[in-house]
């Protein structure tokens, strides 16, 4: 039981990260998809073009999710603390 409820742990912090990381990541791919595409048809080779619009595209999102982003860790957070006790009692 106590191995299986580490694992259910790992797997909750799993689908956070990747919950959180998600609107930043998807927001970075699509401007460096329209830049690569701009790039090309400019014929534009600079490398730091690529680099200046996906930071302002993660901070924005950064900005607009931070809220919803800050709730869903309290809430991971404060369930893990709440279990504190059923991890003690488990061992």
């Amino acid at each position: 039981m106590e191995n299986e409820f580490f694992i259910d742990i790992t797997n909750q912090a799993l689908k956070v990260t990747l919950m959180i990381a998600t609107p930043m990541l998807a927001g970075a791919l699509i401007m460096g998809i329209l830049v690569s595409l701009f790039q090309a048809v400019t014929q534009i080779n600079e490398q730091t073009l690529s680099f200046i619009p996906k930071i302002i595209v993660i901070a924005g999102t950064l900005a607009i999710c931070a809220p919803w982003m800050s709730e869903v860790i309290t809430t991971f957070t404060r369930e893990l603390i709440i279990n504190i006790p059923n991890i003690v009692a488990g061992r």
